[in-house]
C-alpha cells in the first residue's frame, strides 16, 4: 500500500496539510481564536463602565445599604435619581467585570469593590482610576503621537493636575511595597540613615524607612504642588519632623554630593526617557556615600513582552501621555546602574508585581564611573 492511500483519522488534513507542505498543519482548518481581538475591542467599554459607576456613586451607595440580599436596581435608581433600566444595565456590566455581585435581583459589593473601589477602602483606587491612563484624549490620537513623536496633551504641561491624584491613589500600594522591601534589603538595621527621595510623590518609601529607623532623616523632593501630598502623608504617619522638603525638578534641584545612605527613584525613570533616566541614576550615584544604596522601583519589561503585559502597556501609557516617557527594560535599568558605577545589583519583588533594583556604590569608585550624561528634553 502506498503512503498516499493509507487511512488516517483526518485523511484530507494528513494528505494535503502536513508540515512538509504548509509548515503548520492545522492553520487552514483550525484558525486562531478571535478572543484576543475581542478582549481589546471590549477594553474601552470595560474601562468606561467602571468609570461611570464611580462617577455615579454606585459603590458608595451600595456600601450604605444594609447587609443581606442586596439592593435592587429600582431601589438604587431611586437613591441615585437615575433611570432604572439604564442603571441596571450598568450594574450588570460591573457584575460581568467581577467588581459587584448579583444574587437574583439584589446587587451588592464584593470583596474587590470594598477594598479598591470605595473612597475609604483599605487600598482605594477610586481616585486613581480616572487619571491612571493619562489624558483620555491622547489615546484617541495615538496614531498622531506615533507619527509626530509627541502626545497632543502631555501631562508635562500641567504635572500637578495629573500626579497629585496619581500619587494619592497609589500611595497605599507603594507604602506596603516599601515596607516589605525591608525583608530584602534590611534598611531597618541602619541606626540613622540619611535618605534622599527624588520624585517622591506621597513619599511612601521615605515614610516606610523612617518608621523603621528611629534616627533616620529624609530629604523629600517633588514638584511644587505634588510635594504637598508628601507633606500631608508624612504628617499623618508621624515622620514629617524628620523630613526636609525640597521642591523642584529632580534633574536640577541642588543635591549634596556623597551625603546620603539611600537614594530612592520610585517609579520616576519611565517618565523621563533613556537620557533622563540615566541622568537620574547618575545623580543618585553622586549623592550617595561610599557603600550607599540606590533603589530603582519601576515596572520593568523583560525579554518576553507577553509575560508582563502590565509593564509593556505602562510604557505605552508613558509614551501616550508624556513628552519623553517610555517603558523601562531590565537591560536598560541594569545598564544605567552599571554605567554609573553601581555594583551588587539585585532585583527584588517586595510584593506581587512590584519590582525594584537595589544596587550599591562601591567603597572605592571605579575609574571613569559616575560620569555625567547630557539630558535630552
Amino acid at each position: 500500500m502506498s503512503v498516499s492511500s493509507r487511512d488516517a483519522p483526518y485523511p484530507e488534513l494528513k494528505k494535503t496539510h502536513t508540515m512538509a507542505h504548509v509548515g503548520r498543519p492545522f492553520t487552514d482548518y483550525k484558525p486562531p481564536a478571535a478572543a484576543p481581538v475581542w478582549a481589546v475591542i471590549e477594553g474601552l467599554g470595560r474601562y468606561h463602565v467602571l468609570l461611570a459607576a464611580l462617577e455615579l456613586g454606585v459603590f458608595e451607595a451600595l456600601d450604605e445599604a444594609p447587609d443581606g440580599t442586596g439592593v435592587t436596581a429600582v431601589e438604587l435608581a431611586g437613591r441615585l435619581e437615575l433611570p432604572p433600566l439604564h442603571l441596571e444595565s450598568l450594574l450588570d456590566s460591573v457584575v460581568a467585570l467581577d467588581l459587584l455581585d448579583r444574587v437574583v435581583d439584589g446587587f451588592r459589593l464584593n470583596d474587590a469593590a470594598r477594598r479598591y473601589l470605595l473612597v475609604d477602602g483599605a487600598a482605594s483606587m477610586a481616585g486613581l482610576i480616572p487619571v491612571a491612563p493619562g489624558p483620555h484624549e491622547n489615546w484617541t490620537r495615538l496614531a498622531d503621537t506615533v507619527r509626530s513623536g509627541r502626545p497632543a496633551t502631555p501631562i508635562d504641561d500641567d504635572p500637578a493636575a495629573f500626579y497629585v491624584p496619581l500619587v494619592e491613589g497609589t500611595f497605599t500600594t507603594m507604602w506596603r511595597c516599601a515596607g516589605r522591601a525591608d525583608f530584602k534589603m534590611r534598611y531597618s538595621a541602619m541606626a540613622a540613615p540619611r535618605i534622599l527621595d527624588l520624585g517622591a510623590g506621597g513619599a511612601p518609601w521615605s515614610i516606610a524607612m523612617l518608621q523603621a529607623c528611629a534616627g533616620g532623616r529624609a530629604t523629600v523632593n517633588d514638584l511644587d504642588g505634588v510635594i504637598d501630598v508628601a507633606r500631608r502623608e508624612t504628617a499623618e504617619h508621624g515622620v514629617a519632623d524628620r523630613c526636609e522638603f525640597r521642591p523642584g525638578d529632580f534633574h536640577t534641584v541642588p543635591l549634596e554630593d556623597g551625603a546620603y545612605d539611600i537614594v530612592v527613584l520610585g517609579h520616576v525613570c519611565r517618565t523621563e526617557g533613556p537620557d533622563g533616566a540615566r541622568h537620574l541614576v547618575e545623580r543618585a550615584y553622586a549623592a550617595l556615600r561610599p557603600e550607599g544604596r540606590v533603589v530603582v522601583a519601576d515596572y520593568f519589561i523583560g525579554p518576553n513582552h507577553k509575560t508582563n503585559p502590565h509593564a509593556v502597556l505602562m510604557g505605552m501609557t508613558m509614551m501616550a501621555s508624556t513628552a519623553c516617557g517610555f517603558g523601562v527594560t531590565n537591560t536598560e535599568a541594569t545598564g544605567w546602574l552599571s554605567d554609573a558605577g553601581f555594583e551588587a545589583l539585585r532585583l527584588i519583588e517586595p510584593i506581587g508585581f512590584q519590582f525594584a533594583y537595589v544596587a550599591s556604590k562601591p567603597r572605592s569608585p571605579r575609574s571613569g564611573s559616575g560620569g555625567s550624561s547630557k539630558r535630552a528634553k
